[in-house]
């Protein structure tokens, strides 16, 4: 029972791979939704923003044995699912799949729906996503995440015209090879119109940007995907270009702030944003550069390198 009186379970349904969940805060996103719910399988669709409230939503996994797996968990652990320190209860939907019923593809909006056909997600990234999209018009938001159909992502520019015009352009063509890792051969972009007109971006991450709000804060459970390997030219692992670094400090003899590693990191170009935190017993840092080379340059300069003079925090 949960403090509320409320149970958060009913044993009674017949399980199905499709879940419901209930007291959500306000404008949980799709981002949220996933993150909670992926550790026990595949996420392919989502409803948010369900009920008179707009505090429900469902989840629809690959697998009925993953939705079974989150349900079971929860039932009996002693921690309540949460999102936003807000306890979340969960149960089996009456539904076996989720069906949007939005407006057909081909009614022009503001918001894109791109496919990324031939590829997995990391194969691109938001900054490829960005630079490819932005040749038509200033790109708002983006937003990657995976679903049945594939890698996708939603791409928002500031009017119908902009975004009619890219569509127009880019569907059916593909990415630039150059802008590829060596091991994808192609990927073919299916595009159509979104129902969105206005995304809801939380945080900045490898899986979605605000491009006009530089004050968002960074998401630091993007740091596993910044830093997810890929393969390079020679076939082996290799970490992915991004504007955002990670910094792991070791050997920490003296304190180490935001003033400081402003200092250190600024001297290649603009520092947009720093945040420090504890992780796994360590120290580390993310640092946001406004491009990928900017960020390239610092961390080809100070990699391995000493913040103090004597050997101490290392890099």
């Amino acid at each position: 029972m949960s403090t509320s009186g409320q149970p958060q379970f009913r044993y009674t349904q017949t399980p199905s791979k499709v879940i419901h969940l209930r007291n959500l805060p306000w404008e949980c996103g799709e981002e949220e939704l996933i993150e909670l719910c992926q550790p026990f399988g595949k996420v392919v669709n989502t409803k948010c923003n369900v009920g008179a409230n707009k505090n429900q939503a469902f989840v629809e996994f690959t697998e009925l044995s993953h939705a079974i797996s989150m349900v079971s968990y929860y039932a009996s652990s002693s921690e309540p699912a949460q999102i936003r320190g807000k306890t979340v209860y969960i149960q089996y939907s009456n539904r076996h799949e989720i069906v949007h019923n939005k407006s057909p593809g081909d009614v022009p909006g503001n918001v894109l729906l791109v496919t990324m056909e031939g590829v997995e997600a990391g194969d691109v990234s938001i900054d490829v996503i960005h630079l490819v999209f932005s040749a038509f018009g200033f790109v708002h938001k983006i937003a990657t995440f995976e679903k049945a159909a594939g890698f996708q992502a939603l791409i928002q520019f500031s009017d119908v015209e902009t975004a009619s015009a890219a569509r127009t352009q880019l569907d059916g063509r593909s990415i630039p090879s150059y802008l590829l890792p060596e091991h994808v051969k192609s990927c073919n972009l299916r595009i159509t119109y979104s129902a969105h007109t206005d995304l809801n971006i939380k945080f900045q991450s490898h899986r979605s940007r605000d491009y006009t709000n530089p004050y968002l804060p960074v998401n630091p459970t993007a740091i596993e995907g910044i830093m997810q390997p890929a393969l390079g030219p020679d076939g082996k692992r290799n970490e992915p270009e991004s504007n955002v670094l990670l910094a792991s400090i070791e050997n920490m003899q003296y304190a180490v702030t935001v003033d400081a590693l402003h200092t250190v990191f600024s001297a290649f170009g603009p520092v947009q944003k720093i945040a420090i935190f504890e992780k796994n017993g360590g120290t580390q840092a993310l640092i946001q550069y406004p491009d990928i080379t900017t960020a390239a340059v610092a961390k080809e300069a100070l990699e391995g390198h000493c913040i103090y003079d004597g050997g101490y925090c290392l890099q």
